[in-house]
């Protein structure tokens, strides 16, 4: 009786955790991207140069690199970054504001 039950326990085990996956259930939460607050609108500028995004722009709070190899450079305005490899621009990245 005793190996009868030791080779069932495997079994029951699983019925157990099946039977209690059935009561799951899941709810999806919708979170929008970019959702910070305050509207910020930031132009395309992918491609453009250093001093034509200056000329657009104005002249960035700070200026930070380049780093590494491309050179990597990021120019600091109040509500975005901008980055740029070598003298032309990558990217525009909205600040966190949390």
């Amino acid at each position: 009786m005793v190996i009868r039950l030791r080779s069932r326990i495997p079994l029951l085990i699983s019925a157990a955790v099946l039977s209690l996956s059935f009561g799951a259930r899941a709810e999806s939460l919708q979170v929008p991207v970019g959702a910070q607050g305050s509207e910020v609108h930031v132009e395309q500028l992918r491609g453009l140069k250093k001093d034509q995004v200056n000329a657009r722009l104005g002249e960035p709070l700070s200026i930070e690199g380049p780093v590494g190899d491309p050179a990597i450079t990021r120019w600091e305005y109040p509500d975005f970054y901008v980055y740029f490899e070598w003298d032309v621009a990558l990217h525009t990245v909205k600040k966190h504001r949390g």
